[in-house]
């Protein structure tokens, strides 16, 4: 098995680098959710139950489509797709009340745990950039804070005044490089996603972005993708100039 890589060079299923033209970074940006927290299953679930007093099915074509936008650009884009007989004010109000009930529990994706903890132990500065408002994410990192507080900040899009546009626009990415001590480079900033907006986000940015997509996800929408993999226990730091795992 191989892992997709947008400049021609493949990884092979042993992890050895094939003619890498990945550049050497030194800071990390990741999003989070169905990144770091698979919460894109719960995100579905609430979506349909939302859906079934109307007779709508919440299909994988409108969801692929809505991945990675903020708050209140997905109600508006779910309410018009489904032609649901509530406004986008409604929906989420209705949402808000289920992810409340709903993501607390969210368990961390493979891998996930054991990259930010590496990172943060070689003193690579990292930080979050997420669609998700700042009421989200308190919601959905409750049984993970240990871990979300080694992130040296946060950018929650849905409730942040400088992310002007969302995902696929690049504003959250150049915000949280912006937000480092060091005002980094685009180029010196590796991002991770997995919703093809928000890799849309990070190659605008100028930043290199390693994909871990949804299985469902289209093969043309994981092609601008700077590295795709199946999971982030298969990332190779070393690969872009970071510490390797041991």
């Amino acid at each position: 098995m191989s892992r997709i890589v947008s400049t021609g060079s493949v990884i092979g299923a042993s992890g050895r680098n094939m003619a890498s033209n990945f550049q050497k970074v030194t800071h990390c940006i990741f999003d989070m959710d169905g990144l770091l927290l698979d919460t894109e299953r719960l995100y579905t679930e609430m979506t349909q139950s939302i859906c079934d007093p109307y007779g709508k099915s919440y299909t994988w074509e409108i969801k692929q489509s809505v991945m990675g936008l903020q708050r209140d650009e997905a109600a508006v884009a779910i309410v018009k797709a489904l032609d649901l007989p509530i406004t986008p004010e409604e929906y989420i109000t209705i949402s808000t009340e289920k992810i409340n009930q709903l993501m607390g529990n969210c368990i961390m994706m493979p891998g996930a745990e054991r990259l930010v903890k590496h990172l943060h132990k070689h003193n690579i500065p990292i930080a979050l950039a997420t669609s998700s408002g700042e009421d989200s994410v308190e919601v959905k990192t409750q049984n993970h804070r240990e871990l979300f507080d080694l992130f040296g900040h946060k950018v929650m899009g849905s409730s942040d005044a400088d992310v002007k546009e969302g995902k696929p626009a690049p504003d959250i990415f150049l915000v949280a490089a912006s937000r480092f001590p060091d005002a980094p480079k685009p180029e010196q900033c590796l991002v991770f996603e997995d919703a093809p907006n928000g890799v849309t986000a990070g190659i605008s940015a100028g930043m290199q972005v390693v994909m871990v997509p949804d299985p469902h996800i289209n093969e043309d929408q994981r092609k601008h993708a700077t590295l795709v993999l199946e999971s982030l226990e298969e990332f190779k730091p070393e690969l872009f100039g970071l510490p390797a795992l041991s």
